[in-house]
């Protein structure tokens, strides 16, 4: 009996190692997310770290989402797995994280949620910009924490 126990354990640690070990090579594994900065029709603003330009959704509430489900598919949050890194002009200290509902961490910047938009598929767009989908605007935020209001957008 002994050995079968043993044998069922080295071979669950060497699942997990596997597993563990494709999550990285894929990419899949947890990370921690990165604030930057990048210039943009808009201004500088602040990206993550694939360089897509991050917003803000005017119905959320100081630390707390307003966007789930189907809004969470067009503004996927930015998510993290450990403390938010800054990095190229975006500031350390405007960075914080909020627990969602289904418990991951969103990250925060000057005490806003956080989201990329789905239709901005390369770094420097803000196709975003001005959206009122479900029910509020979304903006762009400066490095300093502010929201950018496209003229006429």
């Amino acid at each position: 009996m002994k050995v079968s126990i043993v044998s069922l354990t080295v071979a669950a640690a060497l699942s997990l190692a596997g597993l563990s070990s494709a999550l990285a090579a894929s990419g899949s594994a947890p990370r921690v997310a990165t604030v930057s900065t990048a210039k943009t029709n808009l201004g500088k603003v602040i990206v993550n770290g694939s360089g897509r330009t991050l917003y803000l959704f005017e119905k959320d509430k100081r630390d707390k989402s307003a966007c789930s489900g189907a809004c969470a598919s067009y503004w996927p949050p930015l998510i993290t797995h450990g403390k938010p890194m800054a990095a190229g002009g975006a500031k350390q200290a405007l960075l914080n994280t909020i627990r969602r509902s289904n418990g991951s961490r969103q990250v925060t910047y000057a005490g806003h949620p956080v989201y990329t938009y789905l239709l901005d598929t390369k770094r420097g767009q803000t196709k975003g910009e001005g959206s009122t989908l479900f029910g509020a605007g979304w903006d762009a935020l400066s490095p300093a924490g502010k929201k950018i209001e496209a003229d006429g957008g």
